[in-house]
């Protein structure tokens, strides 16, 4: 199975089964060839990512550290669960990509504090993909890249209807209905009708938030029930393109002209341009009321050291030396394999490649609008959350009373979480 970047918006790090322990097996990240750096021998994990020349790239990197040997594993399969599972061994990873960690890992001690890596660097990381990654004023994973969720919308096709790309929640439900004709949808939010792709954004274009900064829940307000009940009059409309041949984070539907706008990946940025050319715009989930602002997730894999890590000195002088100091492996990593944004703010505005047209905007979305969840929104919270915003949209249940009994759990659940710190 292939995972690309897109995995790590909104899916979180799951925790280990014991039925994993004996998926790593033999192949502990301590086997294979090595970098021949001299010194300690590093083991260093990737997911398996989808972006042809990522391997090769990263392998690379490794083999120019002089001052470690490390060997890098790239691994297939659900690799957030292989971690968490093998962070519980002696014979997992020294260095690691990881979609966090999770707020369980930080707390039993599984990673290491990478917080002086950070010195005089901090301020040029993005701070919404570096917020997640930070826990009791300690920085434990270091930001890759960055990615994102867009609103695709075909500019030709919003012309001929004489619709402008919408500038409010209200505004994209009646583009949406204008849009659609007998042969061609008004917008793609996914087969399921958007409660898997959006996610929390709309709570967050309704100028409210999943979790607060003083960790209560950060969408008990009459706000959240008047925007979610938005996306069900989508659904209502038959506005909505259901059943595509692939899913929302794949372009094929917009490029195919199935649907006049899309909710996709900066990742499609370039299979989009390819076919269409200058035809075609991006946009964030427009904003919601008075209050409300534009929103679109962000996300970042981050590199970690383990702390059952026999040579943890040396495997954060190796990050430091990746993530911190070779500043044209970031860009690369992040700018040619696939589209994407150097985590680094000071990279991100100089690429030439994101300087101009939708790319640009992405990366002026990416710091204006973008939103990360929160260490404290945990899987047992975004699963509540969703299974009640799928009810909404695609079965007209009440936005109010769904969300009273998901505030109930989501508190319970945040109360649950906390009492661990």
């Amino acid at each position: 199975m292939t995972i690309s970047r897109r995995t790590l918006l909104g899916t979180g790090a799951t925790g280990a089964a014991l039925g994993l322990l004996t998926a790593c097996g033999s192949n502990t990240g301590r086997d294979g060839g090595g970098s021949g750096g001299k010194g300690p021998r590093l083991a260093q994990w990737y997911h398996q990512y989808g972006e042809p020349g990522t391997e090769q790239a990263v392998k690379r990197y490794a083999a120019a550290y002089k001052k470690a040997d490390v060997s890098v594993q790239w691994r297939p399969g659900n690799y957030d669960e292989q971690t968490a599972a093998a962070l519980l061994t002696d014979s997992g990873p020294d260095v690691f990509e990881v979609n966090g960690p999770s707020l369980d890992q930080i707390r039993s001690g599984q990673v290491v504090d990478l917080t002086d890596l950070f010195d005089g660097v901090k301020d040029d990381f993005n701070p919404a993909v570096l917020a997640p990654k930070t826990y009791d004023g300690k920085i434990w994973s270091i930001p890759q890249v960055v990615d994102m969720h867009l609103l695709y919308y075909r500019k030709s096709l919003l012309q001929k209807a004489g619709v402008r790309p919408p500038r409010s929640l209200d505004e994209l439900v009646d583009a949406a209905k204008a849009l659609t004709t007998k042969d061609v949808k008004g917008l793609f939010l996914g087969n399921d009708g958007g409660a898997g792709a959006l996610g929390l954004t709309p709570l967050y274009a309704a100028g409210l938030s999943s979790v607060t900064e003083d960790g209560e829940v950060g969408f008990d307000d009459p706000a959240a029930a008047r925007t979610l009940g938005k996306l069900h009059r989508l659904y209502a409309d038959k506005s909505l393109l259901l059943g595509a041949p692939a899913d929302w984070s794949d372009p094929s539907a917009f490029v195919q002209e199935l649907t006049a706008m899309q909710w996709c990946g900066l990742w499609a940025l370039p299979a989009v341009k390819k076919e269409l050319g200058d035809d075609f715009g991006v946009l964030a989930l427009p904003a919601d009321g008075a209050h409300g602002r534009p929103a679109l997730p962000v996300g970042s894999y981050g590199a970690a050291v383990s702390a059952r890590s026999g040579h943890k000195k040396e495997a954060k002088d190796f990050l430091k030396w990746l993530w911190i100091d070779r500043t044209e492996y970031q860009e690369d990593f992040a700018l040619s394999y696939g589209s994407h944004i150097p985590a680094r703010l000071s990279l991100a505005k100089k690429a030439d490649k994101l300087k101009e047209g939708p790319a640009a905007d992405a990366v002026r979305y990416s710091t204006a609008y973008g939103y990360a969840e929160p260490l404290l929104w945990t899987p047992a919270s975004r699963t509540v959350y969703q299974d009640a915003l799928s009810r909404i949209i695609k079965s007209g249940a009440s936005p109010e009373s769904e969300l009273k009994s998901v505030v109930r759990k989501v508190r319970a659940e945040l109360d649950r979480a906390k009492k661990k710190s």
